[in-house]
């Protein structure tokens, strides 16, 4: 009697991970031994790539937003703060893309923001 080796089902699990591995250099792409470990570690860095993509992304837009507040009158840090004390919540992609695309709006935010440091500044000098 010959041992069962659950044939069909690994050959089905090898023909799937040499299926991703197709484009791999050398025995990464031809073996299952060197696909399977290659297949693992890019999915390692895929998903850390999809995390890092989303950090790059804020990074971008924060530069963005520096440069239109400074063009403005106005730096950053300033501005958050600004917006936080006027009770605006917008995402750093929105304010961005406003900044690039209506600079009339953002320019309007801008002065919410000075307007709200200057009374959270007086609110504080009352206290």
């Amino acid at each position: 009697m010959a041992r069962a080796t659950n044939s069909p089902a690994s050959r089905k699990r090898h023909k799937k991970v040499l299926k991703y591995a197709r484009g791999y250099f050398g025995n990464k792409s031809k073996l299952f031994r060197y696909a399977k470990e290659a297949v693992q570690h890019a999915w390692q860095y895929a998903y850390i790539d999809r995390k890092k993509k989303k950090a790059d992304r804020r990074g971008l837009w924060i530069v963005r937003l520096n440069a239109a507040c400074r063009a403005a009158g106005m730096t950053y840090s300033r501005f958050i703060e600004g917006l936080h004390a006027a009770n605006i919540t917008l995402d750093r992609k929105v304010l961005s893309d406003l900044a690039i695309r209506d600079e009339i709006a953002f320019n309007g935010l801008v002065q919410q923001a000075q307007d709200a440091l200057k009374a959270k500044a007086a609110a504080a000098q009352k206290a």
